[in-house]
């Protein structure tokens, strides 16, 4: 059966690349650059795809488009402003999928086959519409993230964030909170890394009064200070064996106790871990137990180190050279050159680095 399928454009140069690459596949396709034609043209035939480009320059755009046609055909929105908040409406208003330009050919095809092959299924999971993030990056591998967590935010789901130190693991856990259900409620932090195994169990789960020297009074930890809303977990690998098991049985029994009191309190939170360590390989080696990290990992998402998106340097200088700005009182540009030294280096401390030198050129 032959496909047929709608593309969306107001640059005509780029419809007639959509086009020849669906047709290479042996599709046929239909092209439009406005939003009135590509309604007539949906209105005359039965289409099995849209594929659209969300900035149309019209007053219409493909966002628009998605509630007209959704419905009848999966929509596959297109941008060149590849941003978390771009894929967060795209995946709120029941986009199959989302795609930044420019786009790879193999990426383009992936997606249209997955979803001629899946109907009118919707793929991705609305979610509320929430602030901005903060999040800056249009490389692939930042969409890629941009749109898992989408697609995870509004979920339940306990999440394990991976990557080297300093690509932003933290506001990827606040991103998830901050386009969640629980957005209203406590984000808490937890460097499981900087403190001792006796002061991070009183930190995490309180205690009461008398429990050991110096408790004078009953105190709440921090996990029921996230009630209702997400804890997140930073350094999770450093914690001790002691530490895993107690973590273990407050996940599993949705539950904590505090030191010293004789019952447990039930706590509604979301878990969101970070690590820079190979926590499988831990596993393998005895230093973390398995069901712990099974139980953290219900979905394991992966923020790239800045050498490997490095069309993304330019996009984050601006951005830090704009708040150092700003916070100094000064108006200050980085040199081509200058921006050019920064592209081309590897940056072992990733986006704390760049932040880092940008603040420090701006100071001096």
């Amino acid at each position: 059966m032959i496909r047929h399928i709608l593309v969306v454009d107001d640059d005509a140069a780029s419809c007639e690349l959509l086009r020849e690459i669906f047709a290479a596949r042996g599709w046929q396709v239909t092209t439009a650059t406005t939003p009135a034609a590509a309604r007539a043209r949906f209105a005359e035939q039965v289409f099995d795809l849209v594929v659209s480009d969300i900035n149309l320059e019209a007053d219409a755009t493909g966002l628009d488009l998605l509630k007209d046609f959704q419905a009848r055909c999966p929509v596959i929105l297109v941008t060149g402003f590849g941003t978390l908040d771009a894929a967060v409406a795209a995946t709120r208003d029941g986009a199959w999928d989302f795609i930044s330009k420019p786009f790879k050919v193999e990426e383009v095809i992936a997606a249209a086959q997955s979803a001629l092959a899946r109907g009118t299924e919707t793929a991705l999971p609305p979610v509320a519409a929430m602030d901005t993030s903060g999040m800056v990056g249009r490389s692939a591998a930042m969409v890629a993230l941009y749109k898992e967590i989408a697609r995870v935010a509004p979920t339940r789901s306990a999440v394990l964030i991976s990557g080297e130190s300093g690509v932003g693991k933290e506001l990827v856990a606040r991103a998830i909170h901050r386009h969640s259900p629980r957005a209203e409620r406590p984000f808490v932090p937890v460097n499981c890394g900087a403190l001792p195994e006796s002061l991070l169990e009183a930190e995490l789960f309180g205690h009461v009064r008398g429990a050991f020297t110096g408790a004078v009074t009953d105190r709440k930890g921090l996990w029921e200070a996230a009630d209702q809303g997400t804890l997140f977990l930073d350094e999770i690998g450093e914690l001790p064996p002691a530490m895993q098991v107690k973590l273990l049985r407050a996940l599993q029994e949705g539950e904590v106790r505090r030191i010293g009191a004789a019952q447990a309190r039930q706590v509604d939170v979301r878990v969101v871990a970070a690590t820079n360590r190979n926590l499988e390989a831990d596993v393998a080696a005895g230093r973390f137990r398995e069901d712990l990290y099974y139980r953290l990992s219900t979905v394991t998402l992966y923020v790239p180190p800045l050498r490997q998106r490095r069309e993304d340097v330019p996009l984050l200088a601006a951005a830090f050279l704009q708040q150092a700005a700003q916070n100094l009182g000064r108006s200050v540009q980085l040199a081509p050159e200058a921006l050019a030294a920064l592209a081309a280096y590897d940056f072992p401390g990733n986006v704390r680095e760049l932040q880092s030198a940008i603040e420090y050129a701006v100071l001096h």
